[in-house]
């Protein structure tokens, strides 16, 4: 990934913050066929691990000791020229994309334990289940559907060799023109843009110690 230094983003905590945030990952990998991807949702445990599961038939599911690349994007958006004051001023300015992006570099493991996939289902359900009224449980399904469905799934297991962030933010532009690109995407208000402007922010209150 092209990183220029504006961009770069290296403190563990913020690239973990991202993947929590936004956990539908792009999985990368050479498969017998050439470059393959599946998305899929994963959970990040600990420091070092991602969790996640594919039905059997999926090429993962039979990749077990391969390297694999997975690619998790939070918000993005169109960045118009005409939100930066420098722009009115010279007219020196061109329009761009803003987005935060993570790699995640790793060596896959693939394993049929049912109760190491029922953990995982668990956990999984449990978190995105969190803000229903009534949530659902895993234990609310008949006992022999679940099994049903255990057998029908491969739970995946990549070890995060190397993490590397992107956040392509508006950093290279001077204060002003940060503060412009957030006030146009609230005036906007597009699909993604209040969350793009969210990032913004936090790195603001970041870079300013806040």
């Amino acid at each position: 990934m092209y990183l220029p230094k504006y961009f770069h983003e290296t403190r563990t905590e913020v690239l973990h913050a991202l993947i929590r945030d936004y956990p539908f990952g792009t999985v990368v990998m050479h498969g017998a066929e050439g470059m393959v991807a599946n998305h899929l949702p994963f959970e990040l445990v600990g420091d070092t691990l991602l969790h996640g599961h594919v039905a059997c038939g999926n090429e993962l599911a039979k990749a077990d000791g391969a390297q694999v690349l997975v690619i998790f994007q939070a918000a993005d958006g169109y960045v118009s020229p005409n939100w930066y004051p420098s722009k009115h001023e010279t007219g020196r300015e061109v329009p761009t994309w803003n987005y935060a992006v993570v790699h995640v570099h790793g060596r896959l493991r693939v394993t049929d334990d049912k109760a190491w996939l029922r953990e995982l289902l668990e956990r999984l359900t449990n978190r995105h289940e969190a803000s229903q009224p009534k949530p659902w449980r895993v234990s609310d399904a008949p006992e022999d559907h679940i099994e049903k469905m255990l057998k029908a799934i491969a739970g995946l297991e990549i070890t995060i060799e190397r993490i590397e962030g992107k956040f392509k933010l508006s950093q290279n532009h001077p204060d002003a023109n940060r503060a412009g690109v957030i006030h146009g995407l609230g005036e906007r208000a597009g699909l993604r843009d209040a969350e793009l402007a969210e990032l913004m922010q936090q790195a603001e209150e970041r870079r300013h110690g806040g």
